[in-house]
């Protein structure tokens, strides 16, 4: 009724007198369009991409389509239709290593067993997917009984990430005698530090 007489009256004044706020006139006037044959079509176009198209060669490949529909447009449908580009999934990146690191001889020789407690700590780093991110976990196990005995998390593989491992280190650390790693980048041998007294 107030759409077909806008025309001799004023919008306000027939939702006072119809006591209805123009919000809800003017947000049922606005008729959504149908985006079915959109939505078929941009699910069919990342069907066929075998998931790796992204917003930008969808719009392309619409295009030739005959549709004209913004990128941002297509983000929200491929959010809406929980179509993730196989481009956009977090990858693994190692850090490359910055330090200059030395060949160092093989002291434990993979005598794990039968060790004196804290004479040799091992280390390892490993990371875990949180979210769209990596972080990376450092743990510090004594060869004694293979008990964990310092860890840290972070979102970066750097220094702050061991020394938060080892300052959970419930015991002095001149009681370590040996600490290992086994990480080694390819032509390089595991690390190995020997801890003067």
């Amino acid at each position: 009724m107030i759409r077909n007489n806008a025309h001799k009256y004023s919008v306000s004044a027939m939702c006072k007198v119809l006591q209805i706020s123009r919000s809800i006139y003017y947000y049922e006037a606005k008729q959504k369009p149908d985006e079915t044959g959109l939505v078929t079509e941009i699910r069919k176009i990342f069907r066929a991409s075998r998931n790796n198209y992204g917003t930008r060669k969808i719009k392309v490949a619409l295009k030739e389509e005959g549709y004209h529909v913004s990128r941002r447009k297509i983000g929200r449908i491929m959010k809406q239709e929980g179509l993730v580009s196989k481009y956009t999934v977090a990858q693994f990146k190692p850090h490359v290593d910055k330090c200059n690191e030395s060949k160092i001889a093989n002291v434990v020789n993979r005598e794990f067993d039968n060790q004196p407690q804290y004479n040799v700590v091992v280390s390892d780093l490993t990371y875990v997917r949180v979210g769209n991110s990596w972080n990376y976990i450092c743990v510090l196990i004594d060869l004694f009984n293979r008990e964990i005995i310092g860890y840290s998390a972070g979102r970066n593989k750097d220094a702050a990430l061991v020394y938060r491992a080892f300052a959970r280190v419930n015991t002095n650390l001149s009681n370590i005698k040996i600490f290992h790693t086994d990480y080694a980048e390819e032509n390089t041998m595991p690390k190995f530090f020997v801890i003067p007294n």
